[in-house]
Formats: structure tokens, sequence, C-alpha cells
């Protein structure tokens, strides 16, 4: 059953489901800067839009566009930048 989650004064919406194979979240990020952070592996896609992305271990940022996606392992952090309103897929687990 998809469960709706809200975060960062409801700035980042995500509903969450089970795939086949893998949990996974799909969500949208309004414009601005926000940090999250993981429990286990992560894959995340970006659908529409871009992110700026600093990874963990990274002192520069990286743009990912629609179709491009980065993966941060468990109990990691990153930033991220939006600068358009984005919509993202994460897949969760290796």
């Amino acid at each position: 059953m998809p469960s709706i989650n809200q975060y960062f004064d409801n700035k980042v919406t995500s509903i969450a489901f089970q795939t086949a194979t893998k949990p996974a979240t799909v969500g949208v990020m309004e414009i601005g800067e926000y940090e999250f952070s993981t429990s286990e592996f992560e894959t995340m896609s970006v659908v529409s839009g871009a992110l700026m992305v600093k990874l963990p271990g990274s002192d520069s940022y990286q743009t990912f566009a629609t179709g491009d996606s980065f993966t941060v392992e468990a109990n990691q952090s990153f930033a991220v930048k939006v600068a358009v309103e984005t919509a993202y897929l994460c897949l969760y687990g290796q």
C-alpha cells in the first residue's frame, strides 16, 4: 500500500511503494536546498528537471538531469540543490 511522506516544510513530497523487486519512492522536490540521510543503499533517478548533488566525500556539486541517476551508500548524507521543480524515483537496496 503506497504511503505519502512530506519533508522540509512540505517542499519535498514522496510516495513510498513496493516495486516487483525493491522498495521505492517517487516524488517531487520544490526549488530549494536539502540534505538527505540514507539508511540503506539508494539509487536515485531524475524523472524530470535536474538536481545538483554533493555526494558523500565530494567537495563539489554534480548536476544530474532528466534520465540521469546516482547512488549513495547506506548511512551517508548528501546535499541537493534544486533550481526547478524536479521529480525523482529512488530505489532502495542493491
